[in-house]
């Protein structure tokens, strides 16, 4: 490839998908008991959901500075051209990290060519944002070129998704503590969506059928041409619902296609086990 693609692992995409199309994956930082692991790489998402049904809850932290350092320094060396497709500011510092790194980077190196994207985008979102960079370099594709896509599609993916409970995104600062504390009480479905980068419940729904119900009716408000798309589903630790979303997916709305894939230990850290998320683009491009 003529651009080197490079993402971090908030994207939940497995690690055969790097190792088979040369992407260059910077893993966030997952803490359990003391230990430390590199998400994707050295540990597996059920460790984290085990964790947390025992009482143990994760913590999470950037990928190092150093890693991003190296790899810039390595592509300014040998004049090659990169794109990082971050996850969201809104969620992570990683963004932020890289880019400041990259600026470090330019004072011994002026003609690095690496462009630094937030995405706003989070697990599969950003992952099926990267899976089409990624196809777009392998056919030699200009880093404009690329870099244009990746932030029209960014802009226009739309994420849907509900956790088991609220409890672990209000831990770790993504929702409120009141909205974790209703939803409980009355042992409700939340469905979220991600709005400008940010975690946004929008409903409150008795009933998991209910829930799935919904969120096939909101695909058809938003999405565009569901049927040229391939609709992105990640869960964490319920294939079985992902299953039976999938199959609602391309038996109503004719998708294109549905990839499914586990939530990482990283955002699974936060979210918790029995997340299902829905990853589609509102508008395609022209």
């Amino acid at each position: 490839m003529s651009v080197k693609i490079m993402t971090d692992s908030a994207c939940d995409l497995p690690l055969d998908f790097y190792e088979e199309n040369g992407t260059i994956l910077f893993p966030l930082k997952v803490h359990i008991d003391g230990m430390e692991y590199e998400d994707v790489k050295t540990i597996e998402p059920k460790q984290v959901y085990d964790a947390i049904r025992a009482g143990n809850l994760p913590k999470t932290s950037q990928a190092s500075p150093a890693g991003f350092k190296k790899v810039f320094t390595e592509l300014a060396e040998n004049k090659e051209e990169g794109i990082y497709i971050a996850f969201s500011s809104e969620l992570s510092g990683i963004y932020q990290t890289a880019f400041m790194t990259a600026e470090q980077v330019k004072e011994d190196y002026p003609d690095l060519n690496v462009a630094v994207i937030d995405t706003k985008c989070a697990s599969l979102g950003q992952g099926l944002v990267v899976m089409e960079a990624v196809r777009m370099a392998k056919e030699n594709r200009s880093k404009e070129e690329i870099v244009q896509t990746v932030q029209f599609l960014s802009k226009h993916m739309e994420h849907l998704f509900s956790v088991d409970d609220l409890d672990h995104l209000a831990k770790g600062g993504r929702v409120s503590k009141a909205s974790a504390f209703v939803g409980g009480l009355l042992n409700i479905k939340p469905l979220l969506n991600v709005e400008d980068g940010k975690l946004i419940p929008i409903e409150k729904i008795r009933g998991k059928k209910k829930l799935l119900r919904r969120i096939i009716e909101v695909m058809r408000e938003r999405g565009e041409k569901l049927e040229e798309q391939i609709v992105g589903i990640s869960h964490a630790d319920d294939l079985e619902t992902a299953t039976e979303m999938k199959d609602m997916i391309l038996r109503e709305l004719h998708a294109k296609d549905v990839y499914i894939t586990s939530i990482g230990a990283a955002i699974g850290s936060h979210t918790g086990p029995g997340t299902i998320a829905i990853f589609f683009l509102n508008k395609q491009p022209s």
